[in-house]
């Protein structure tokens, strides 16, 4: 990614995750010292492979959206031929820039949606879940009085 474009913020990254651990500076203890031994039996962190093609998937889109700006900025910038070198630069970039900073906010909108819907889903999932257990222990307490009745009744 070369100049001033940068992909847009990391969506799932949580706040949480961002702040400082207050630790010391020096070496991590998930990294190993130049000192230290290395562990070659050590467990080593689970890699999601799915989140990893998610992420590679973003960027290659990314980089395909900024070399798509690019392009367009030179075409538009070609229709005026009576600019020069550092005003078809200027003209070039602010289209890059206005390209991608709309793009951006369609990506933000799109990911509000998505995670608003999946909130729904989850909702109507828990809620036919509980619908479905009530059921099932409607049922079982029908059958277990069924059984008990009988025995009651002629004991």
């Amino acid at each position: 990614m070369g100049g001033r474009e940068r992909p847009p913020k990391a969506r799932g990254a949580r706040p949480e995750a961002k702040r400082r651990t207050g630790r010391p500076p020096g070496p991590r203890a998930d990294r190993p010292a130049v000192d230290r031994p290395v562990d070659l039996g050590a467990a080593r962190p689970a890699v999601d492979p799915g989140l990893e093609i998610a992420r590679l998937e973003g960027y290659l889109a990314w980089e395909a959206e900024v070399a798509a700006a690019r392009r367009d900025a030179r075409a538009f910038a070609d229709r005026f031929p009576w600019l020069g070198p550092d005003d078809r630069e200027a003209l070039e970039q602010a289209y890059t820039d206005d390209r991608l900073r709309y793009a951006e906010e369609v990506v933000d909108r799109a990911v509000g949606r998505c995670r608003a819907l999946a909130a729904r889903y989850r909702a109507e999932c828990r809620r036919i879940c509980a619908r479905w257990a009530a059921v099932c222990l409607s049922v079982a307490f029908a059958v277990a009085l069924l059984a008990v009745v009988p025995v009651a009744l002629h004991g």
